[in-house]
């Protein structure tokens, strides 16, 4: 039997110990060594606070006062701690610690259990970031950078949010005019409002006519039953139309119908349903060259570009591109709980004098690359997109700034709230090179 508790003893997963009530360890089992790095012999015999433990209460020794809070209590103790293993690393765990008596009621010592807490509290704090991350965006709809030309747009979003006229967002593929859209929706409408979305370019002509305004059965072949449009769908919110520039003639006359009358007909039908839709329209093309080359309707595009919004793309958003690279890097690191040191000085470089014809999709998609390849948390040249790290050959190491501008640097200082430990991470290099950058600024 004793054989028997011994190897039970041994094999339990969470670390244990036994303590008398001055304090000695009497035995510990192999998951205590492990987790303490301390071999049994060397916990035998020696006493307790060899751990460090934060959530013990030690007395003075001396006299007849037991030695600790567990002992003057009696009974039982569970708690959140650290304790401090052999290599002197600082390790979380849960203690649980109870007090034994013998039969007359005399205390022969205590048993703790140690839970190693490690991956949870890694957990939580992932969770706890990306808790952060959220706020942040919400906080911005979503729309994130430092740059002059993002808190134009912002300032505008927040102007037009006042109005349900219909709102045209242009610029070019991967700026987040969706994001605009969901965020002018978000402010007006509120986010118990219907949002529907539908892509004119991803649809032919009949099946954008019935996704828009809906069918009813037997309306052509294949309708077996009734079909709610994305109209009726949006009713009380709004219906954002992506590529409208895409949209077909024939579905342009009958949309410029709806945008006047507040009616719509579903195809087989001719009985008009009233729809209260708020319409928000996209498109990456240039609407008034699509007028003049007759593509495009001229009194619609009057109808939907009643208050304009343009996207810039990332190339003209200084200060943006390192910004944007880092909160990236940082998702992924959580999303895939991989470290992450930060961006080279030489990727910076590379990443701030790319052009980015992709804009932030292009950017995102680069920083979800490099986090694969990247082993050691720290983006390196050889770690982008080779054509992202073609643009190696354009940068320029000017007065000891390897193509990183004073609109870069004054970006993110601002995102770091001025704490200059935080804006050199952002940066991609240590505090003393951002001291420097800052000198020869003028900052």
């Amino acid at each position: 039997m004793e054989q028997l508790i011994s190897y039970i003893f041994d094999t339990l997963a969470d670390g244990v110990l036994v303590v008398n009530s001055k304090g000695r360890i009497l035995d510990a089992n192999r998951a205590a060594e492990e987790l303490t790095g301390f071999s049994r012999q060397e916990l035998k015999g020696g006493p307790c606070h060899i751990l460090n433990c934060s959530g013990c209460k030690r007395f003075e020794e001396g006299g007849d006062q037991p030695h600790c809070s567990l002992f003057a209590s009696g009974g039982e103790k569970v708690v959140r701690c650290t304790i401090k293993c052999r290599s002197g690393e600082t390790i979380p765990v849960l203690k649980r610690a109870r007090v034994m008596n013998d039969e007359a009621g005399e205390t022969m010592g205590a048993v703790e259990i140690l839970t190693d807490m490690r991956k949870l509290v890694a957990l939580e704090n992932r969770v706890d970031d990306l808790a952060r991350e959220v706020a942040g965006s919400r906080e911005h709809h979503g729309i994130e950078g430092e740059s002059a030309a993002i808190r134009r747009l912002l300032a505008f979003i927040d102007s037009v949010v006042t109005s349900t006229a219909p709102v045209l967002i242009q610029g070019e593929s991967g700026t987040g005019k969706e994001l605009v859209a969901q965020a002018i929706h978000g402010g007006s409408m509120g986010a118990g409002a219907p949002f529907i979305k539908v892509n004119c370019a991803a649809l032919n002509e009949n099946l954008l006519e019935s996704e828009l305004f809906g069918h009813v059965k037997g309306a052509f072949t294949g309708a077996s039953r009734d079909r709610v449009g994305r109209f009726e769908a949006a009713h009380g919110g709004t219906l954002f139309l992506d590529e409208i520039g895409d949209m077909p003639a024939s579905i342009q006359v009958k949309l410029l119908r709806v945008l006047e009358e507040k009616v719509i007909e579903k195809v087989g039908d001719h009985t008009p349903v009233p729809v209260d839709v708020r319409i928000i329209t996209a498109t990456h093309r240039d609407l008034a060259t699509l007028v003049e080359r007759g593509d495009f309707r001229e009194d619609l595009y009057f109808r939907i570009n009643v208050i304009p919004v343009i996207c810039p793309p990332l190339r003209e958003r200084d200060g943006d591109v390192l910004i944007l690279a880092n909160r990236f890097l940082t998702r992924f690191a959580l999303r895939d709980g991989k470290p992450m040191t930060g961006i080279s000085p030489g990727a910076a470089a590379v990443l701030a004098v790319y052009p980015w014809p992709g804009n932030i999709r292009e950017l995102r998609n680069a920083m979800e690359y490099a986090m694969v390849l990247s082993r050691n948390g720290r983006v390196e040249v050889e770690h982008l997109p080779a054509h992202v790290g073609a643009a190696q050959e354009a940068v320029s190491f000017q007065g000891g700034r390897p193509g990183v501008t004073r609109a870069d640097v004054e970006a993110a200082l601002c995102r770091a709230g001025g704490v200059k430990t935080e804006a050199a991470r952002l940066l991609g290099v240590s505090r003393v090179t951002l001291w420097k950058w800052m000198k020869k600024m003028g900052l």
